[in-house]
């Protein structure tokens, strides 16, 4: 009878090792479909163009050539312009118009704008000058990310509201608002370039 006894317990050794073996295979089995299947996914994700995802390449540098400095008289007709606009709808705003030459020409300060608003009036409006397109295209840039991040390397003022001024086909200076909404800035920047045309 021992041996009986001892035969059976090792029929069901038998038995419970042939079934955990065979549900190691079954997890075996299934732990490789699983990666197999994520391996698949990855190597059609990894099939996707990248250029389906990748933004419009940027337009080219503006050739627009330099020309001689803005007159003090054609600035005042900016500056009226673009404070004109500014006063209409009560923004108070820092508007600064530079030469050619990137020399400042002429800074009006409303009542009541932020001090911090003169720089960057000014550094809109020697952006604009210096790369001779307006501001928003640097802040629209750095908006996207990616490869537009270089811009930050630039040292440019990269908000909306800096404006070459431009007459007769070349750049003669250029102008910036600071102080509202970068909209509403580069708004009254726009009516003062404008106002030379």
């Amino acid at each position: 009878m021992a041996e009986t006894a001892g035969g059976s317990s090792s029929i069901l050794r038998l038995h419970v090792g042939i079934e955990h073996a065979l549900k190691m295979r079954r997890e075996g089995t299934m732990m490789r479909l699983k990666t197999l299947a994520i391996a698949s996914a990855i190597a059609v994700l990894a099939a996707i163009p990248a250029t389906a995802q990748q933004p419009a390449a940027p337009a080219p540098p503006p050739t627009t050539p330099y020309g001689a400095p803005i007159t003090l008289e054609a600035a005042k007709k900016a500056m009226a312009a673009a404070e004109a606009e500014a006063m209409k709808n009560n923004w108070p705003l820092a508007i600064v118009i530079v030469d050619s030459g990137g020399n400042l020409v002429m800074l009006h300060k409303l009542d009541n704008t932020q001090y911090g608003s003169i720089r960057v009036a000014e550094g809109k409006a020697r952006t604009a000058l210096d790369f001779r397109r307006p501001t928003k295209v640097f802040e629209d840039g750095l908006a996207a990310g990616g490869i537009g991040l270089r811009i930050l390397s630039l040292g440019v003022t990269a908000a909306e509201g800096g404006m070459p001024i431009i007459v007769d086909g070349k750049v003669v200076g250029a102008i910036g608002a600071s102080g509202a909404l970068s909209t509403q800035d580069a708004q009254a920047a726009k009516a003062g370039a404008d106002a030379v045309k």
